[in-house]
């Protein structure tokens, strides 16, 4: 008999090729039907016998992309329809999203593969992707994930493209930001008064970076500020225009070998350095790169995660080359290509300039591996917006954060969405960017203000304290910042009930009597609230010294 089945599938399943995974799936079990994305994930109808959609039930969670991550899957018996194929439907977007957006991905080893190949239409392409790698978060301007949904809308598809587009066959079947050098965009090398386009562009660039000159790359999320890492003057250079006297630069290796010849590469920090997320990995050195890291004994390491990254390193660039975030110091990175050539100008002598906008900036991430595991310096580019908890949340609640060091969390349907990293606040451009950030979470989501729980630090005199009193939410909850970081490990651990011995090892925080606390240790949990139990000392007025003694 045939049957039919409604499923709700959630979690990250939009931009992680979901829709074409399920529609292969639908065809081994000679399935018919459809999906689609919807805002709170993928909805999937299909009709068989009882068998085989026990069996396709069972695939969806147990072999679903690598890129996603099923939280639960909702199955309800339907009515029969009678369909004779099985589709993917266009979107249908409604009131609020609930869906979670996808990290950027590295480009994966098919893409590459073709990249290298000179009879491919892709040879040479710097926007090679497919349904498993390429942009999400950095793209996607509204939801559900579609691709007249993000910054690809411009660039129609030329009729090989749609074909592939539309073949379930294929690798970039519903491939969102899918292209080829026929009907996408390009890369373009400004140098003065002279444009260089395509290869050319990236040829140049090369040249100019054996050379010893600095170039703005733009990648994923934003511009990087480049230059021959094992060139001293390139990098002491580097370092006056962009006024950062001693603090590291991250370099990216052209592969794993140099970076192995420049760091202590344990098997935990070559799975982490070589993972999805792509990010600065800091490791022991094995040799010093000089004006790069002069007196520290880590390296920020890094691979190539763009594929405009691997054809500037086959062009013949160094294969160390410094990384480091398109700005000034403190500033947050420069993503429009408008404010990267104002902000950039006397630092950059040319700029290696793609034509697919970014929708966000999204800075790299940074990790450093302890015995305990990697730890997070800066969750953004791979990780971010990632849910990193689950919270018993009936209303959706922003918890705008801390001064410094800062991102946002949008609590939507109880998942924790973290945002990039955004920076101090006391810097003009990065509180410029930290209320972008508010104002882009919420909108992506389809919230309205006035529904919103606002979270915020206990300090009166926080700028993330004033936004918060600026805006005219449901409620706004005042949060002890040390009290804060206790709870947040917690949650992440899904342990929001479990009596604990909290210690935070923070700085300075604003304290419930108004003072200034510092290094608290709490008993307590997160349901049942926080008692101080213990602290330093508080600090002499007439003695500093003294003051953490």
């Amino acid at each position: 008999m045939v049957e039919a089945r409604h499923f709700v599938v959630r979690g990250t399943v939009q931009g992680v090729g979901f829709r074409p995974f399920v529609a292969r799936l639908a065809s081994t079990h000679s399935l018919k039907g459809w999906v689609l994305n919807a805002n709170r994930g993928v909805e999937i109808h299909v009709e068989g016998p009882s068998a085989a959609l026990d069996a396709f039930a069972s695939a969806i969670q147990v072999d679903a992309p690598a890129g996603a991550n099923v939280v639960s899957i909702d199955a309800v018996a339907t009515a029969h329809s009678g369909l004779d194929r099985f589709v993917i439907r266009d979107s249908e977007p409604s009131a609020m999203p609930t869906v979670r957006i996808a990290p950027d991905l590295p480009v994966c080893a098919d893409c590459l593969e073709e990249m290298r190949d000179n009879r491919a239409r892709r040879f040479e392409y710097p926007y090679i992707n497919c349904t498993n790698c390429g942009p999400r978060f950095s793209v996607v301007t509204s939801l559900p994930y579609d691709r007249e949904r993000t910054t690809m809308a411009a660039w129609p598809l030329c009729s090989v493209c749609s074909s592939e587009y539309l073949d379930p066959r294929d690798r970039r079947f519903h491939a969102e930001p899918v292209a080829c050098p026929a009907c996408g965009p390009q890369y373009s090398l400004v140098e003065g008064a002279t444009q260089h386009r395509g290869r050319a562009a990236v040829g140049r660039t090369a040249e100019l970076l054996q050379s010893g000159a600095i170039v703005a790359i733009k990648g994923i999320g934003g511009y990087h500020l480049s230059c021959d890492a094992r060139n001293r003057a390139a990098v002491r250079e580097l370092r006056a225009r962009k006024y950062r006297k001693s603090k590291p630069f991250a370099v990216m290796t052209s592969d794993v070998a140099v970076a192995r010849s420049l760091v202590c590469m344990e098997p935990a920090t070559e799975a982490m350095v070589t993972s999805r997320a792509r990010p600065i990995v800091l490791v022991p050195a094995r040799q010093s790169l000089p004006e790069v890291a002069d007196s520290y004994r880590e390296l920020g390491v890094m691979l190539p995660y763009a594929p405009i990254h691997h054809l500037l390193f086959e062009a013949g660039t160094p294969d160390v080359l410094v990384m480091t975030s398109g700005n000034r110091s403190s500033e947050p990175i420069a993503y429009g290509d408008d404010d990267a050539r104002i902000r950039l100008d006397g630092i950059a002598d040319a700029f290696l300039v793609g034509e697919r906008p970014i929708a966000r900036r999204v800075d790299d991430s940074v990790i450093r591996m302890s015995r305990a595991g990697p730890v997070v310096l800066r969750r953004a580019r791979g990780y971010a917006p990632d849910v990193t908890a689950r919270l018993p949340a009936s209303r959706p609640i922003l918890a705008v954060g801390a001064d410094l060091k800062n991102t946002v969390t949008l609590v939507v349907d109880g998942d924790a969405i973290v945002s990039q990293h955004l920076g101090d606040l006391e810097h003009l451009s990065a509180a410029q960017a930290f209320r972008a950030t508010v104002h882009d979470l919420v909108s992506m989501y389809g919230l309205h203000w006035s529904e919103l729980v606002v979270a915020h630090d206990q300090h009166p005199q926080f700028a993330t304290t004033a936004y918060a009193h600026e805006l005219r939410p449901h409620s706004r909850i005042p949060v002890q910042h040390h009290r804060a970081h206790i709870a947040s490990v917690l949650a992440e651990r899904d342990a929001l009930d479990k009596p604990v011995i909290g210690i935070s090892c923070d700085g300075t925080g604003y304290g419930d009597d108004g003072s200034i606390w510092g290094c608290e240790f709490f008993v307590g949990s997160v349901q049942g609230g926080f008692a101080r139990a213990a602290s330093l000392r508080p600090g002499s007025r007439s003695s500093t010294k003294q003051a953490w003694c």
